[in-house]
Protein backbone atom coordinates (compact mmCIF):
# COMPACT_ATOMS: atom_id res chain seq x y z
CA UNK A 1 0.00 0.00 0.00
CA UNK A 2 1.39 3.39 -0.99
CA UNK A 3 1.80 5.91 1.89
CA UNK A 4 -0.71 8.32 0.34
CA UNK A 5 -3.37 5.59 0.16
CA UNK A 6 -2.59 4.57 3.73
CA UNK A 7 -3.00 8.16 4.92
CA UNK A 8 -6.33 8.40 3.12
CA UNK A 9 -7.58 5.25 4.83
CA UNK A 10 -6.46 6.58 8.21
CA UNK A 11 -8.32 9.86 7.66
CA UNK A 12 -11.43 8.00 6.51
CA UNK A 13 -11.18 5.70 9.52
CA UNK A 14 -10.91 8.65 11.90
CA UNK A 15 -13.92 10.31 10.27
CA UNK A 16 -15.94 7.10 10.58
CA UNK A 17 -14.92 6.65 14.22
CA UNK A 18 -15.92 10.22 15.09
CA UNK A 19 -19.21 9.82 13.23
CA UNK A 20 -19.93 6.59 15.08
CA UNK A 21 -19.10 8.18 18.43
CA UNK A 22 -21.00 11.44 18.03
CA UNK A 23 -23.49 11.24 15.13
CA UNK A 24 -24.92 7.72 15.38
CA UNK A 25 -26.10 8.16 19.01
CA UNK A 26 -28.01 11.27 17.92
CA UNK A 27 -29.59 9.73 14.81
CA UNK A 28 -30.55 6.61 16.74
CA UNK A 29 -32.06 8.49 19.68
CA UNK A 30 -34.08 11.12 17.79
CA UNK A 31 -37.76 10.12 17.65
CA UNK A 32 -39.50 9.99 14.27
CA UNK A 33 -42.07 12.62 15.27
CA UNK A 34 -42.58 16.28 14.37
CA UNK A 35 -40.08 17.60 16.91
CA UNK A 36 -37.53 14.94 16.03
CA UNK A 37 -37.84 15.63 12.31
CA UNK A 38 -37.46 19.38 12.86
CA UNK A 39 -34.30 18.83 14.92
CA UNK A 40 -32.90 16.36 12.38
CA UNK A 41 -33.42 18.80 9.52
CA UNK A 42 -31.49 21.54 11.31
CA UNK A 43 -28.76 19.10 12.39
CA UNK A 44 -28.23 17.70 8.89
CA UNK A 45 -28.36 21.12 7.23
CA UNK A 46 -25.62 22.49 9.48
CA UNK A 47 -23.56 19.28 9.22
CA UNK A 48 -23.63 19.21 5.42
CA UNK A 49 -22.79 22.89 5.20
CA UNK A 50 -19.77 22.28 7.40
CA UNK A 51 -18.69 19.09 5.62
CA UNK A 52 -19.18 20.23 2.04
CA UNK A 53 -20.00 23.89 1.37
CA UNK A 54 -20.97 24.92 -2.17
CA UNK A 55 -18.08 25.51 -4.54
CA UNK A 56 -17.03 29.14 -4.61
CA UNK A 57 -17.98 30.86 -7.82
CA UNK A 58 -21.11 28.75 -8.32
CA UNK A 59 -24.36 30.36 -9.42
CA UNK A 60 -27.70 29.37 -7.86
CA UNK A 61 -30.99 30.48 -9.40
CA UNK A 62 -34.56 29.64 -8.37
CA UNK A 63 -36.61 27.29 -10.54
CA UNK A 64 -40.05 25.70 -10.47
CA UNK A 65 -40.04 23.38 -7.44
CA UNK A 66 -36.27 23.38 -7.30
CA UNK A 67 -33.23 25.40 -8.23
CA UNK A 68 -30.76 25.77 -11.06
CA UNK A 69 -27.11 25.23 -10.18
CA UNK A 70 -24.17 26.30 -12.30
CA UNK A 71 -20.74 25.39 -11.06
CA UNK A 72 -17.83 27.82 -11.51
CA UNK A 73 -17.53 28.85 -15.18
CA UNK A 74 -20.37 26.49 -16.22
CA UNK A 75 -22.67 28.13 -18.76
CA UNK A 76 -25.93 27.14 -20.39
CA UNK A 77 -26.22 23.97 -22.45
CA UNK A 78 -28.75 21.87 -24.32
CA UNK A 79 -27.94 19.06 -21.84
CA UNK A 80 -28.74 19.04 -18.13
CA UNK A 81 -28.33 16.96 -14.99
CA UNK A 82 -31.44 16.37 -12.87
CA UNK A 83 -30.26 15.95 -9.27
CA UNK A 84 -32.47 14.20 -6.68
CA UNK A 85 -31.40 14.68 -3.08
CA UNK A 86 -31.76 12.03 -0.38
CA UNK A 87 -32.09 11.66 3.40
CA UNK A 88 -34.94 9.32 4.05
CA UNK A 89 -37.68 11.11 2.10
CA UNK A 90 -38.05 13.42 5.11
CA UNK A 91 -35.02 15.53 5.98
CA UNK A 92 -33.04 17.32 3.28
CA UNK A 93 -33.58 19.93 0.59
CA UNK A 94 -31.92 21.41 -2.46
CA UNK A 95 -30.20 23.90 -0.14
CA UNK A 96 -28.58 21.22 2.03
CA UNK A 97 -27.18 19.49 -1.05
CA UNK A 98 -25.50 22.45 -2.76
CA UNK A 99 -22.13 20.99 -1.88
CA UNK A 100 -23.01 18.02 -4.06
CA UNK A 101 -24.93 19.79 -6.81
CA UNK A 102 -22.27 22.45 -7.40
CA UNK A 103 -19.67 19.69 -7.70
CA UNK A 104 -21.81 17.65 -10.09
CA UNK A 105 -22.22 20.76 -12.24
CA UNK A 106 -18.50 21.57 -12.13
CA UNK A 107 -17.51 17.96 -12.82
CA UNK A 108 -19.83 17.48 -15.79
CA UNK A 109 -19.58 21.03 -17.11
CA UNK A 110 -23.39 21.08 -17.25
CA UNK A 111 -26.15 22.98 -15.48
CA UNK A 112 -27.89 21.01 -12.74
CA UNK A 113 -31.56 21.24 -11.88
CA UNK A 114 -32.00 20.18 -8.24
CA UNK A 115 -35.55 18.93 -7.66
CA UNK A 116 -37.34 20.06 -4.49
CA UNK A 117 -39.83 17.29 -3.82
CA UNK A 118 -42.43 17.14 -1.05
CA UNK A 119 -41.22 15.58 2.19
CA UNK A 120 -42.67 13.15 4.71
CA UNK A 121 -44.30 12.98 7.17
CA UNK A 122 -46.65 15.59 5.76
CA UNK A 123 -46.44 14.15 2.24
CA UNK A 124 -46.43 10.42 1.66
CA UNK A 125 -45.89 7.99 -1.19
CA UNK A 126 -46.07 8.63 -4.10
CA UNK A 127 -45.81 12.43 -3.69
CA UNK A 128 -42.00 12.60 -3.86
CA UNK A 129 -41.87 10.28 -6.88
CA UNK A 130 -44.58 12.30 -8.64
CA UNK A 131 -42.64 15.52 -8.02
CA UNK A 132 -39.48 14.02 -9.52
CA UNK A 133 -41.42 12.90 -12.58
CA UNK A 134 -42.92 16.38 -12.93
CA UNK A 135 -39.42 17.90 -12.79
CA UNK A 136 -38.22 15.56 -15.54
CA UNK A 137 -41.24 16.37 -17.71
CA UNK A 138 -40.63 20.11 -17.27
CA UNK A 139 -37.04 19.67 -18.47
CA UNK A 140 -38.33 17.87 -21.57
CA UNK A 141 -40.85 20.68 -22.15
CA UNK A 142 -37.96 23.16 -21.91
CA UNK A 143 -36.36 21.31 -24.83
CA UNK A 144 -33.68 19.54 -22.83
CA UNK A 145 -33.57 16.35 -24.85
CA UNK A 146 -30.26 15.26 -23.32
CA UNK A 147 -30.93 14.60 -19.66
CA UNK A 148 -28.70 12.90 -17.10
CA UNK A 149 -29.85 11.97 -13.60
CA UNK A 150 -27.91 11.80 -10.35
CA UNK A 151 -29.14 11.17 -6.84
CA UNK A 152 -28.12 10.04 -3.39
CA UNK A 153 -29.72 7.72 -0.83
CA UNK A 154 -33.52 7.99 -1.16
CA UNK A 155 -32.85 10.18 -4.19
CA UNK A 156 -31.23 7.14 -5.80
CA UNK A 157 -34.42 5.17 -5.19
CA UNK A 158 -36.42 7.97 -6.81
CA UNK A 159 -34.03 8.06 -9.78
CA UNK A 160 -34.50 4.34 -10.45
CA UNK A 161 -38.28 4.71 -10.17
CA UNK A 162 -38.19 7.60 -12.65
CA UNK A 163 -36.20 5.66 -15.25
CA UNK A 164 -38.41 2.56 -14.84
CA UNK A 165 -41.58 4.63 -15.23
CA UNK A 166 -40.34 6.23 -18.43
CA UNK A 167 -39.32 2.92 -19.98
CA UNK A 168 -42.67 1.31 -19.14
CA UNK A 169 -44.44 4.26 -20.77
CA UNK A 170 -42.16 3.98 -23.83
CA UNK A 171 -40.81 7.46 -23.13
CA UNK A 172 -37.16 8.44 -23.56
CA UNK A 173 -35.29 7.66 -20.31
CA UNK A 174 -32.26 9.58 -19.03
CA UNK A 175 -29.04 9.08 -20.97
CA UNK A 176 -27.31 7.77 -17.82
CA UNK A 177 -27.65 7.61 -14.04
CA UNK A 178 -25.12 8.17 -11.24
CA UNK A 179 -26.36 6.95 -7.85
CA UNK A 180 -24.60 7.65 -4.56
CA UNK A 181 -25.43 5.11 -1.81
CA UNK A 182 -28.87 4.44 -3.30
CA UNK A 183 -31.70 3.00 -1.26
CA UNK A 184 -33.03 -0.15 -2.91
CA UNK A 185 -34.88 -2.11 -0.22
CA UNK A 186 -37.37 0.15 1.62
CA UNK A 187 -37.93 -2.56 4.25
CA UNK A 188 -34.23 -2.29 5.21
CA UNK A 189 -33.92 -6.06 5.54
CA UNK A 190 -30.78 -6.05 3.37
CA UNK A 191 -29.33 -3.22 5.45
CA UNK A 192 -30.14 -4.99 8.72
CA UNK A 193 -28.43 -8.15 7.52
CA UNK A 194 -25.29 -6.23 6.58
CA UNK A 195 -25.42 -4.30 9.85
CA UNK A 196 -25.15 -7.56 11.76
CA UNK A 197 -21.77 -8.02 10.08
CA UNK A 198 -20.58 -4.42 10.35
CA UNK A 199 -22.13 -1.50 12.19
CA UNK A 200 -22.95 1.57 10.11
CA UNK A 201 -21.23 4.67 11.57
CA UNK A 202 -24.13 7.03 10.85
CA UNK A 203 -27.43 5.38 11.72
CA UNK A 204 -28.97 2.03 12.60
CA UNK A 205 -31.13 0.08 10.14
CA UNK A 206 -34.05 0.27 12.57
CA UNK A 207 -33.84 4.07 12.85
CA UNK A 208 -33.50 4.48 9.08
CA UNK A 209 -36.49 2.19 8.51
CA UNK A 210 -38.62 4.32 10.85
CA UNK A 211 -37.61 7.45 8.97
CA UNK A 212 -38.44 6.04 5.52
CA UNK A 213 -41.59 4.54 7.02
CA UNK A 214 -42.94 8.06 7.43
CA UNK A 215 -43.13 8.17 3.62
CA UNK A 216 -44.28 4.60 2.95
CA UNK A 217 -46.65 4.23 5.94
CA UNK A 218 -49.85 3.89 3.87
CA UNK A 219 -48.25 2.25 0.85
CA UNK A 220 -48.11 -1.32 -0.39
CA UNK A 221 -44.42 -2.13 0.03
CA UNK A 222 -44.76 -4.66 -2.80
CA UNK A 223 -45.65 -1.86 -5.23
CA UNK A 224 -43.47 -1.89 -8.34
CA UNK A 225 -42.52 1.71 -7.53
CA UNK A 226 -41.16 0.77 -4.11
CA UNK A 227 -39.92 -2.79 -4.43
CA UNK A 228 -38.21 -2.77 -7.77
CA UNK A 229 -38.44 -5.73 -10.11
CA UNK A 230 -36.98 -5.19 -13.56
CA UNK A 231 -38.17 -8.36 -15.31
CA UNK A 232 -40.36 -6.38 -17.71
CA UNK A 233 -37.78 -3.70 -18.47
CA UNK A 234 -35.53 -3.49 -21.50
CA UNK A 235 -33.19 -0.61 -22.18
CA UNK A 236 -32.46 0.65 -18.68
CA UNK A 237 -29.94 3.53 -18.91
CA UNK A 238 -26.24 2.99 -18.16
CA UNK A 239 -25.88 3.33 -14.41
CA UNK A 240 -23.01 3.94 -12.02
CA UNK A 241 -23.62 2.98 -8.40
CA UNK A 242 -21.24 4.17 -5.70
CA UNK A 243 -21.38 3.19 -2.03
CA UNK A 244 -19.11 3.11 0.97
CA UNK A 245 -17.70 -0.12 2.31
CA UNK A 246 -18.63 0.82 5.90
CA UNK A 247 -22.28 1.62 5.27
CA UNK A 248 -25.27 -0.68 5.57
CA UNK A 249 -26.66 0.47 2.21
CA UNK A 250 -23.68 -1.12 0.50
CA UNK A 251 -25.91 -4.20 0.54
CA UNK A 252 -28.58 -2.26 -1.36
CA UNK A 253 -26.02 -1.01 -3.87
CA UNK A 254 -24.80 -4.55 -4.54
CA UNK A 255 -28.31 -5.97 -4.93
CA UNK A 256 -29.46 -3.11 -7.18
CA UNK A 257 -26.44 -3.66 -9.43
CA UNK A 258 -27.22 -7.37 -9.64
CA UNK A 259 -30.86 -6.67 -10.51
CA UNK A 260 -29.96 -4.20 -13.27
CA UNK A 261 -27.31 -6.47 -14.73
CA UNK A 262 -29.83 -9.31 -14.94
CA UNK A 263 -31.85 -7.14 -17.35
CA UNK A 264 -28.78 -6.69 -19.54
CA UNK A 265 -28.25 -3.10 -18.45
CA UNK A 266 -24.77 -1.66 -18.23
CA UNK A 267 -24.17 -1.10 -14.54
CA UNK A 268 -20.88 -0.22 -12.87
CA UNK A 269 -20.62 -0.84 -9.13
CA UNK A 270 -18.05 1.09 -7.12
CA UNK A 271 -18.00 0.12 -3.42
CA UNK A 272 -15.20 2.22 -1.96
CA UNK A 273 -13.44 0.57 1.01
CA UNK A 274 -13.59 2.35 4.34
CA UNK A 275 -16.20 4.93 3.31
CA UNK A 276 -19.52 5.97 4.83
CA UNK A 277 -22.96 6.77 3.50
CA UNK A 278 -22.85 9.40 0.70
CA UNK A 279 -19.21 10.10 1.50
CA UNK A 280 -19.07 12.23 -1.66
CA UNK A 281 -20.80 14.94 0.42
CA UNK A 282 -17.98 15.02 3.01
CA UNK A 283 -15.34 16.76 0.95
CA UNK A 284 -13.67 18.55 3.87
CA UNK A 285 -13.07 15.33 5.77
CA UNK A 286 -12.96 12.42 3.31
CA UNK A 287 -10.06 12.32 0.80
CA UNK A 288 -11.94 9.86 -1.43
CA UNK A 289 -14.92 12.20 -1.87
CA UNK A 290 -13.35 14.22 -4.68
CA UNK A 291 -11.99 11.31 -6.74
CA UNK A 292 -15.29 9.44 -6.42
CA UNK A 293 -17.21 12.47 -7.63
CA UNK A 294 -14.78 12.83 -10.54
CA UNK A 295 -15.44 9.20 -11.54
CA UNK A 296 -19.20 9.70 -11.36
CA UNK A 297 -19.14 12.88 -13.45
CA UNK A 298 -16.87 11.25 -16.02
CA UNK A 299 -19.29 8.30 -16.27
CA UNK A 300 -22.21 10.65 -16.91
CA UNK A 301 -20.48 12.74 -19.57
CA UNK A 302 -19.00 9.73 -21.35
CA UNK A 303 -22.40 8.10 -21.68
CA UNK A 304 -23.96 11.37 -22.76
CA UNK A 305 -21.43 11.42 -25.60
CA UNK A 306 -22.29 7.81 -26.47
CA UNK A 307 -25.98 8.70 -26.56
CA UNK A 308 -25.22 11.64 -28.86
CA UNK A 309 -23.37 9.39 -31.31
CA UNK A 310 -26.20 6.85 -31.23
CA UNK A 311 -28.71 9.61 -32.05
CA UNK A 312 -26.64 10.75 -35.04
CA UNK A 313 -26.42 7.18 -36.38
CA UNK A 314 -30.16 6.72 -35.91
CA UNK A 315 -30.99 9.95 -37.76
CA UNK A 316 -28.66 9.08 -40.64
CA UNK A 317 -30.16 5.59 -40.92
CA UNK A 318 -33.68 7.01 -41.13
Amino acid sequence: MRPQNGLRLIRSGVAAALTSAFVRPITTAIPANRAGIAFSRRFIASSLWLASPPLKGSRIEPGVRGEWVHGPEVGDSDAVVLYIHGSGYALCSVQTHRGLTTRVSAGTGLPVFACEYRLAPRHRFPNAADDVRAAYDRLVEQRYQRILVAGDSAGGHLAVDLAAQLIRERRVPPAALALFSPLFDVTFSLAAERERMRRDPMISAAAAAKLVGLYTVDADLESARLRFAFDDLDGFPPTLIQAGGREMLAADAIELARALRRTGALCELDVVPGQMHVFQALTRFIPEAGPAMDRACRFLTEHLAVADVADVIKREAS
